[in-house]
């Protein structure tokens, strides 16, 4: 399918949540290719110039005052629902320009060429730079993954957060964590709701600024335990 197509058929909205990444912020709206209609930057209490450097970079600005991946997510989500029409496609993508949006489209083309329901881009060791992973998240992605192989014969290598969805599908698997869970949260549901997923390799880089998650040891331990603590949740039901 040409770019043309995808532009003229698809309606693809990006969630950006954000917290305090003034200094990214501009480069990952700058790099989404044309094919999306609407940037979404969701700033999860920023204290810097987050907001207003994403609002001059062209993306529509939400303020999510609770602290949380999650809340930053759902509010995005819920700003979508009021539309007054459903995008066909909803892309996840964090702001500190680790990822590299102009490969979304490498993202939406088996959703829109394939009929597949949910894609995760996956920070493959050779696609990585250097350092662009800490070891915590290397061996709680290892973890994790290997669990839900075990226990759900998941085929998922990684919990990356540059991924697009189906919109009805998003709605169907009815997110709820606020926090740390998210990602791992929509790829048991998805597991459960039989959803057909695919994971594309994707470049990693390191980020711009410190992670407010791998770069702190709290950050880290919460991180897993929580998405632990969803698998381990959904092997019972």
């Amino acid at each position: 399918m040409t770019k043309t197509c995808i532009e003229r058929n698809r309606n693809i909205k990006v969630i950006i949540p954000a917290y305090n990444e003034a200094g990214s912020i501009a480069n990952v709206i700058n790099d989404i290719p044309e094919i999306v209609d609407e940037i979404i930057v969701v700033s999860n209490n920023s204290t810097d110039d987050t907001e207003a450097n994403a609002k001059n970079a062209g993306a529509t600005v939400l303020q999510e005052n609770r602290k949380g991946y999650g809340y930053a997510c759902l509010k995005g989500m819920d700003y979508v629902a009021q539309q007054k029409n459903d995008p066909d496609i909803i892309v996840f993508l964090d702001g500190d320009y680790s990822d590299y949006p102009e490969e979304l489209i490498k993202i939406v083309n088996p959703i829109i060429n394939d009929n597949i329901d949910f894609v995760i881009g996956a920070r493959v060791k050779r696609l990585r730079e250097k350092g662009s992973m800490t070891p915590q998240q290397v061996f709680g992605n290892w973890l994790a993954t290997f669990l839900m192989k075990i226990i759900f014969r998941a085929k998922f290598t990684d919990l990356g957060p540059f991924r697009a969805i189906k919109y009805d599908k998003l709605l169907a698997l009815n997110m709820e964590d606020k926090t740390y869970g998210w990602t791992v949260e929509m790829q048991l549901k998805a597991l459960k709701q039989k959803l057909l997923y695919k994971e594309i390799p994707v470049n990693y880089r390191n980020r711009i600024g410190v992670s407010k998650v791998s770069g702190t040891l709290k950050g880290s331990i919460f991180a897993g335990v929580k998405i632990l603590g969803w698998i381990f949740k959904y092997s019972f039901k």
